[in-house]
């Protein structure tokens, strides 16, 4: 399938920091709650990622990712996620988050 570059824009990739992360056990799949500072325009918003492969959640405070802004909400268990974090699957098929390899400031839109 071929898109138009108005199609990619259409989808709102943002950077963020990750403020606060928790263990997710009421979760189907193994899970962390996140909440990730995207800057004054967005602010902080929430998600659920299934990471804990490779992540502990006390080592993803601080740390940059990429994610979705423009998804409408959606109920994970309990919890609403705000946001799609973005990550890739590594050769065992477990998620590897994507973000800048260098400090990038929080808010700014992929492009």
């Amino acid at each position: 399938m071929t898109i138009t570059y108005d199609d990619f824009q259409a989808v709102d990739i943002r950077t963020g920091r990750i403020t606060r992360a928790e263990p997710y056990p009421e979760a189907r799949k193994p899970a962390i709650k996140l909440w990730v500072d995207f800057g004054g325009e967005i602010g902080e918003k929430r998600s659920s990622a299934q990471i804990t492969a490779h992540y502990k959640p006390e080592e993803l405070v601080g740390k940059q990712v990429l994610a979705v802004v423009n998804f409408p909400p959606r109920q994970i268990g309990k919890f609403m996620s705000e946001v799609l974090v973005l990550g890739l699957p590594d050769a065992d098929g477990e998620v590897v988050l994507i973000g800048p390899d260098l400090d990038v400031p929080i808010g700014g839109r992929m492009f």
